[in-house]
């Protein structure tokens, strides 16, 4: 998550006015060219959801502050993805010992995430690196600051980043070769214990990952470096890895959190067919406590810039975080209804930021009820869809979803819808019949290779 301060935000904003002060309002054409992701009988996936943590247990109390209740509310209520946060520190507390019960606490999630149908990806989490630093992630026994200095900042812990103690560990994660190993081998023991789970559908392989600028670089400068040099080198040794042990799952590369001001990410290619691009969705003047503002162009800036690399290297986007952390303020209804049409012309997918029952990023309060505007996430989707040529939209002013697909002359003939709760009407066109179920979800079954069109109506 990218809580980025007034400070922070303030020296974004001034290495980056000419992505963001000249944006045009126009909405660009961002979905041509990004190909859809898809599960192993080849239907295509949309995937919506939110991140699930547990950032205060550690050790033998770790994960213990997620619970069914969380992946049984979040199907309720329509959503089909979970993004898991673990931490490396906590499944490897020393060199070479993984703790048995960390993999068994990540494996009763996964277990209840399947008993409601929740797809889940594995996030290797890191919060400014890690506890060396007081936060979460990389172990303090692979954090090495060659002795330069760190200063807490308690009230803008995004400006940790820019410390030099923690841009040099990653430069050292980043390089050092026994580093790169141990990195290598917790990717593999993660993948191996879940590579045949059936709730497992990808590994995010480093949560917004950062790096060292080098003297006279600008922020943006600095970051394309990075995830061009570092990063993208980084990406293809962690997804052998993963490979090594899962041959289908989707691995989840992260450009910096850069991304979020607009800026088209330095990453290069990663050798891997089953690759997803997995930006952030954050602006750095909302996480300090501004508005939105409709008219400054963030959204069409941010869209222009995450779509260049999914276009040019034909892999699927999800968003593996996005949301304010003050949904209250007079302009997020116009945040929420702008981003939701946004993310639907070019991601596959997302996960919203975070599903906890209370106040600030959480999706829901204390009783399970959505904090204002949150409820703007819940729109019917297709979960899954067994044919070709898909097309779907939501017209959220009006209350109605069509999809249009042609069946798969073969193989599988369902495709799967999800229903918020509520009054929806729901028709099916062409050779296909819908039948509802009691977990909000709908069937549609069509006759192979026949044109199939489904509406769903707010009534």
């Amino acid at each position: 998550m990218l809580r980025a301060s007034l400070t922070a935000a303030a020296v974004v904003a001034a290495l980056l006015v000419p992505a963001t002060a000249h944006a045009s309002p126009k909405t660009p054409e961002a979905g041509p060219g990004i190909p859809p992701l898809t599960d192993r009988q080849g239907r295509v996936l949309t995937l919506r959801g939110w991140n699930i943590e547990d950032k205060t247990h550690r050790g033998e109390e770790a994960l213990t502050g997620i619970t069914e209740r969380h992946l049984r509310d979040m199907r309720a209520e329509g959503f089909d993805f979970a993004r898991l946060l673990v931490f490396w520190d906590d499944l490897e507390p020393r060199p070479g010992q993984y703790s048995r019960s960390y993999l068994h606490r990540i494996g009763r999630i996964l277990n209840w995430a399947d008993r409601y149908g929740v797809k889940v990806v594995i996030d290797a989490h890191q919060d400014v690196f890690g506890p060396a630093f007081g936060h979460r992630g990389i172990p303090e026994w692979a954090t090495r600051t060659d002795g330069l200095p760190f200063t807490a900042h308690p009230d803008d812990w995004f400006a940790e980043y820019f410390e030099p103690a923690v841009q040099r560990a990653f430069t050292h994660l980043y390089e050092d070769r026994d580093l790169r190993a141990a990195q290598v081998r917790m990717w593999r023991v993660l993948a191996a214990r879940f590579a045949r789970h059936p709730a497992v559908l990808g590994y995010d392989l480093i949560n917004e990952p950062m790096g060292e600028a080098r003297p006279g670089e600008d922020l943006a400068t600095a970051a394309r470096r990075v995830e061009r040099d570092q990063l993208t080198p980084m990406y293809n040794r962690l997804a052998d890895a993963v490979r090594s042990a899962d041959r289908d799952a989707w691995v989840f590369v992260e450009p910096t959190p850069i991304v979020g001001e607009g800026v088209p990410t330095g990453l290069g290619r990663v050798d891997d067919p089953r690759a997803v691009y997995a930006p952030h969705f954050y602006d750095s003047a909302m996480e300090a406590g501004s508005d939105y503002d409709p008219g400054a162009g963030w959204i069409e800036a941010y869209e222009r810039a995450v779509t260049a690399y999914p276009k040019r290297y034909r892999v699927p986007v999800v968003v593996g975080e996005w949301g304010p952390l003050d949904s209250t303020l007079p302009h997020m209804n116009r945040f929420y209804r702008d981003a939701m049409a946004s993310l639907g012309r070019y991601a596959a997918g997302w996960a919203g930021y975070v599903w906890c029952y209370g106040g600030g990023y959480c999706a829901v309060d204390d009783t399970g009820a959505f904090r204002p505007n949150k409820e703007l996430t819940a729109e019917p989707y297709a979960e899954s869809v067994a044919g070709t040529d898909v097309s779907a939209a939501y017209d959220a002013g009006r209350g109605v979803y069509r999809l249009a697909y042609r069946a798969f002359p073969r193989g599988s003939r369902v495709s799967v819808l999800s229903v918020p709760p509520g009054a929806w009407r729901i028709r099916a066109g062409g050779r296909a019949a819908v039948v509802r179920g009691p977990d909000g979800r709908a069937r549609v079954l069509a006759v192979p290779g026949s044109r199939v069109t489904v509406t769903v109506e707010r009534g």
